[in-house]
């Protein structure tokens, strides 16, 4: 589903130059559900928002869904992300003047999705999230499980191949963050490829293989074996 080959990504000012991703070689199959762990400044958010195409990268090779995307224009990216990609972050980004409803219809929205179709995918999602009671409510007025919850709802409503998870329980308590490592568990089972970041050891391990990044480069990569034969 994705390979990189010798992918670098710099960041340079006037002053200086900095490389957050160094000619890594990464590939990702459909179904898998892949751990990022690494030192902070070691290149894991900037290897989610590449991969995830929020940023391009300064060189090397990337393809995603057999399609070379390395040099794809801004628009491309974005064309691409509304219909293959869904992300979650450790805040949760979810708008405070919408509703749970209205921040959950959003991409249907960008998407030109009929407002009756809409509707019906977006209580169908919140049911089987179980946060139905909430629709009508505001982020401010949910816990932070339950605001998860919507963002995952939100990044799942157009059926995306991958979820990019970037510290999904960063803002969690340990059971709030039990029950959202549950969920995305619970999708990957379903066949939804996830990529997730985190600094945790334990819930690395609730992915099939663990990617270990130092200084923009794969370090090292281990199999886990605590959720998954």
């Amino acid at each position: 589903m994705i390979q990189t080959k010798d992918l670098s990504k710099v960041f340079r000012t006037e002053e200086m130059e900095t490389t957050a991703l160094n000619n890594l070689n990464l590939d990702i199959q459909e179904g898998e559900f892949v751990s990022v762990m690494g030192p902070s400044g070691c290149g894991k958010s900037t290897l989610l928002n590449v991969l995830g195409l929020l940023d391009s990268p300064t060189s090397g090779e990337f393809h995603f869904l057999k399609n070379e995307v390395s040099r794809y224009s801004e628009r491309q990216r974005a064309d691409f992300r509304k219909q293959n990609i869904g992300f979650v972050f450790q805040s949760f980004n979810l708008i405070d003047e919408l509703s749970v409803f209205e921040n959950v219809e959003l991409p249907l929205f960008y998407l030109k999705v009929p407002g009756s179709e809409r509707k019906k995918r977006v209580d169908e999602m919140l049911e089987q999230m179980g946060i139905a009671s909430r629709r009508n409510h505001y982020p401010q007025q949910l816990s932070g499980g339950q605001q998860q919850r919507v963002a995952v709802s939100r990044a799942l409503i157009t059926s995306p191949k991958v979820i990019f998870a970037d510290e999904p329980t960063g803002n969690l308590d340990s059971s709030h963050g039990e029950e959202v490592m549950t969920l995305l568990k619970d999708l990957n089972e379903q066949g939804t490829t996830i990529v997730m970041v985190t600094h945790s050891p334990a819930y690395a391990e609730w992915g099939h293989r663990t990617i270990h990044l130092f200084d923009g480069q794969i370090a090292e990569v281990t199999k886990n074996g605590k959720y998954h034969v």
